[in-house]
């Protein structure tokens, strides 16, 4: 089963195509492909994203306040209504992430998104489920927008909390919220770039480290939300480019 509940610190890079196709290679020896993906640890990611009519979420993380939260309904790679979906909080505090999500088919989800709670809805983890209700109900959030993107994923070897990944194609829409069907929309990233993101519940492993400074990488936050908002509210001007 896929866990429901993270810790960890999220430690994001800006990066070219090409320094990713050669950082992923040069990661073999001390980390092995997501073993969720295909046979490189890729896959495919759909996200329906949510915020008030006043834009709450979007302004919590643009300006970026010690604590704040996002809500939304995931899937990886190709979906229909009968697929597992993912309804996830994930929540930043003192600059560490934590994420909460149960799963439900994708039917199941719309089914609560139209009409709230109900017994029928076949949730893996009521709890959360609650939590993500409450969270939903306080803020009267909406469907926003839809992101998507490509991830190629590794875990350590050697350190069990340590992942890496890679998105690429990053795609953004709004004028359909379905997120089965799949990914498409516009561009909020250049398409040379990749954003990277190493993942760790304690410090980066020095092996990594030293990686990272041989191809003077420095760390550039990225929000796949905000900027995907600022996209489809005003055009391709504001996507993050070279």
């Amino acid at each position: 089963m896929a866990l429901e509940i993270f810790s960890r610190r999220e430690i994001k890079y800006l990066i070219p195509y090409s320094v990713y196709k050669k950082l992923a290679d040069q990661l073999t020896p001390y980390m092995r492909y997501d073993k969720f993906g295909d046979g490189f640890g890729r896959y495919n990611i759909v996200s329906l994203y949510f915020d008030s009519d006043d834009r709450d979420i979007y302004y919590e993380t643009r300006n970026k306040l010690n604590f704040r939260q996002k809500l939304r309904l995931r899937v990886y790679d190709q979906a229909d209504l009968n697929s597992t979906s993912f309804l996830e909080v994930k929540q930043k505090f003192n600059n560490v992430v934590n994420k909460r999500r149960t799963q439900l088919p994708l039917s199941h989800a719309y089914q609560y998104l139209d009409n709230g709670m109900s017994p029928g809805i076949d949730v893996s983890n009521p709890q959360i489920m609650r939590e993500a209700d409450h969270f939903r109900r306080l803020y009267d959030l909406k469907p926003e927008v839809v992101v998507s993107y490509d991830r190629q994923a590794f875990h350590g070897i050697y350190e069990d909390d340590l992942r890496v990944t890679f998105d690429y194609n990053l795609m953004c829409r709004r004028s359909d919220l379905r997120i089965e069907n799949g990914p498409q929309g516009t561009h909020f990233v250049d398409e040379d770039l990749v954003v990277m993101e190493v993942k760790i519940n304690n410090s980066v492993p020095l092996w990594l480290t030293e990686m990272l400074s041989d191809f003077r990488l420095s760390k550039q936050g990225v929000s796949k939300f905000c900027t995907s908002i600022d996209v489809c509210d005003q055009g391709l001007d504001h996507r993050i480019a070279q």
